[in-house]
């Protein structure tokens, strides 16, 4: 499997990388086929596995930490911290009280002395990033995280962490984790760019998009959807767009001789700014497909057919965006 250097950080890590947000009670419950999941990855020449605080309440983190013992100098391990953890809003985003708790508690579960990249889940709007940068640049130095980086953010406010990395003196963010897929293509006119111009490594999520990408006849049936009903209500003119996408992403797939889930893939990672795309499979033959497609290349024709049919720069349906801004989302930040 081919290889990349994550930014500036000197860590070479695959261009297919293993996401465990499905591992767990909100996914597949079963540990020990997990922990058989991310070995197989591993022997396969995966080398970097992500997961979250807050997937299946910290289980994911377990399950990790089970799979990478007498393995752990094999993998570049990620973890993110910040999404809200319980109803208390202490226990969430980028403040250095809260930081100092979270990564004690992700080491604990993930069984290892260190993290080498620790990402803040999503942007703090409460939090000056200056306090989030200082506090995680004093984890840098203490030797428990080896670099940090973000998940989710705005071009504008990557900017501005490196802006207040440069001003204090602080560790700088070396990575972005954004959504990206053949239907979600925002990132493409702000983010990617910014992600480049600062010599940051991106690690892509999401690239079968929920499960429209999968290939299933009916991704409606999957285990995502149902949890998100309303990503497949075809009442929503954006959802039937993005049906209509689909039809004919697959009619191109099957035109460049391979399945849909790896036309996907290769969308992704053939961007020259993705580092690595993230896969979330919850079941041993969805990683077995994912695996086989790791090393899929699409040419320039289907690239650009890939263009005519949703053009760069799109989101198909933007609510498929887990993060607004707050200046978007509270009214009372648009009222005198």
């Amino acid at each position: 499997m081919k290889r990349g250097i994550l930014g500036g950080t000197g860590m070479s890590v695959s261009e297919v990388a293993l996401g465990t947000m499905m591992f767990g009670a909100t996914g597949n419950p079963d540990h020990d086929e997990s922990v058989r999941m991310i070995h197989r990855a591993l022997d396969a020449g995966v080398n970097l596995v992500d997961t979250a605080d807050v997937y299946s309440g910290g289980e994911s983190e377990e399950i990790v930490g089970k799979a990478l013992k007498g393995r752990r100098d094999e993998v570049v391990l990620a973890t993110k911290f910040g999404w809200p953890a319980g109803g208390d809003p202490n226990r969430q985003g980028g403040s250095p009280r809260w930081i100092v708790r979270a990564v004690e508690d992700s080491l604990r579960r993930l069984g290892t002395d260190h993290i080498d990249l620790y990402q803040l889940h999503r942007p703090d709007p409460h939090t000056d990033v200056e306090e989030t940068l200082g506090a995680l640049s004093e984890l840098v130095r203490s030797g428990k995280v080896r670099a940090i980086g973000s998940s989710c953010t705005p071009a504008e406010l990557i900017v501005e962490a490196q802006w207040a990395a440069e001003r204090r003196g602080h560790h700088r963010f070396r990575t972005e984790q954004p959504p990206y897929s053949l239907l979600l293509r925002g990132i493409e006119s702000g983010v990617l760019p910014t992600a480049q111009r600062y010599g940051m490594g991106v690690l892509t999520y999401g690239p079968l998009g929920s499960g429209w990408l999968s290939g299933r006849a009916d991704p409606s049936k999957g285990a995502r959807a149902a949890r998100g009903p309303a990503t497949f209500d075809l009442s929503v003119p954006a959802n039937r767009a993005k049906a209509e996408a689909v039809r004919r992403l697959t009619e191109l797939a099957v035109e460049a001789g391979m399945p849909l889930s790896h036309l996907a893939t290769a969308f992704v990672r053939a961007h020259p700014a993705v580092t690595s795309v993230l896969i979330g499979p919850r079941r041993p033959e969805h990683l077995d497909d994912l695996l086989r497609g790791a090393e899929a290349e699409l040419t320039d024709d289907v690239l650009d057919r890939i263009d005519e049919i949703v053009p760069p720069g799109t989101n198909i349906n933007p609510d498929d965006i887990y993060y607004t801004p707050p200046a978007l989302a509270d009214k009372r930040l648009r009222r005198a």
